[in-house]
C-alpha cells in the first residue's frame, strides 16, 4: 500500500484550520507548519493529532521544503489552511496514489470562493500532489513553483479554496505580503516608479480579474473583489516607489 502525507502552511488560521484538517483525515500522515501563529492555530493543530511544526519564515518555498523533509509517505499532498479536500477529489487521490500510474506529479483544478459562498468563474489549475522522491524541492519566495523530475497528470475534480473572507483580513494580508513582494522587486532592480505606472499596473490588474477571469459575473462582489486587486497592486507599488526614495535620499 503506497502511503501519502499531507503538508499544510499555517499562519493565524484558527477559524479555518479545523475544517481543512478534518478533509484530510484520510491521508496517513497529516504535517502543519506553522509560520509563528499567534492566535490558537497551534493548540487546534495538536487536538487534530496532526504533525506540528513551528518554522518563521517569509519565503514559502523554505516552508514548503521544510515540509518535504518532514513527510514520509511516498506521495505529498500539499494544502493551504483555507483549502478542503471534496469527497470525489478525495477518492481520486486515494485511486491515483495506489494505481500508480506512471506520473509523478498532477495539477488540482481549484475553484475559489470569495466573502464566503461566492464562487470565481476562472479555475486554476497548481501542482499539489507530488510522488515524493520526484519532487526535488520548491523555488521562489512567494509565488513558489515545484521542481518536478517526471510526467505531469491532471486530477479530475476539484480543491476548494474559501479565499478573501472578509476586507479586514484582505487587507491584513495585503500589508504584510506586500513588503516581501517589494523586497523581490528591489532586488531584482526594478525600474524606477514614475507616476504613469501606476495606473498602468491598476488598470492591468481590474482587467486581469473582472475581464479575463470573469468577475464581472459574480455581480457586487466580483466587482468589490477586482476593486480590490487594484488596491492591492497600488499597495505594493506605492511602498516600492517609498524604499526606492529612501534608497536614494540615503546615497
Amino acid at each position: 500500500m503506497k502511503t501519502i502525507s499531507a503538508i499544510v502552511i499555517a499562519k493565524n488560521e484558527e477559524k479555518m484550520i479545523k475544517d481543512c484538517l478534518t478533509s484530510l483525515s484520510f491521508c496517513d500522515e497529516i504535517i502543519v507548519i506553522d509560520n509563528s501563529s499567534t492566535d490558537n492555530t497551534s493548540s487546534i493543530v495538536k487536538k487534530m493529532n496532526a504533525k506540528a511544526f513551528d518554522f518563521e519564515t517569509d519565503d514559502f518555498s523554505k516552508l514548503r521544503n521544510f515540509g518535504l523533509e518532514k513527510a514520509h509517505g511516498d506521495w505529498v499532498l500539499y494544502v493551504d489552511a483555507d483549502e478542503r479536500v471534496p469527497l470525489k477529489l478525495k477518492e481520486e487521490i486515494e485511486s491515483i496514489i495506489q494505481e500508480d500510474l506512471s506520473l509523478d506529479a498532477y495539477k488540482i483544478k481549484r475553484k475559489n470562493f470569495y466573502f464566503g459562498n461566492y464562487e470565481w468563474p476562472y479555475i486554476e489549475k497548481i501542482e499539489r500532489l507530488f510522488k515524493k522522491k520526484s519532487l526535488n524541492g520548491w523555488e521562489g519566495r512567494l509565488h513558489e513553483s515545484p521542481i518536478i523530475d517526471g510526467r505531469i497528470g491532471e486530477a479530475e475534480y476539484f480543491l476548494i479554496h474559501y479565499t478573501h473572507e472578509n476586507l479586514s483580513s484582505m487587507v491584513g494580508k495585503t500589508i504584510e505580503w506586500s513588503e516581501t513582494e517589494v523586497k523581490l522587486r528591489l532586488e531584482a532592480n526594478h525600474p524606477k516608479m514614475m507616476w504613469w505606472r501606476f495606473p498602468r499596473v491598476m488598470i492591468s490588474a481590474f482587467i486581469n480579474s473582472y475581464i479575463v477571469q470573469g468577475g464581472w459575473k459574480v455581480g457586487t462582489a466580483g466587482f468589490v473583489e477586482s476593486i480590490y486587486q487594484v488596491f492591492s497592486i497600488f499597495i505594493t507599488y506605492a511602498k516600492l516607489w517609498e524604499k526606492q526614495l529612501k534608497v536614494k535620499n540615503e546615497k
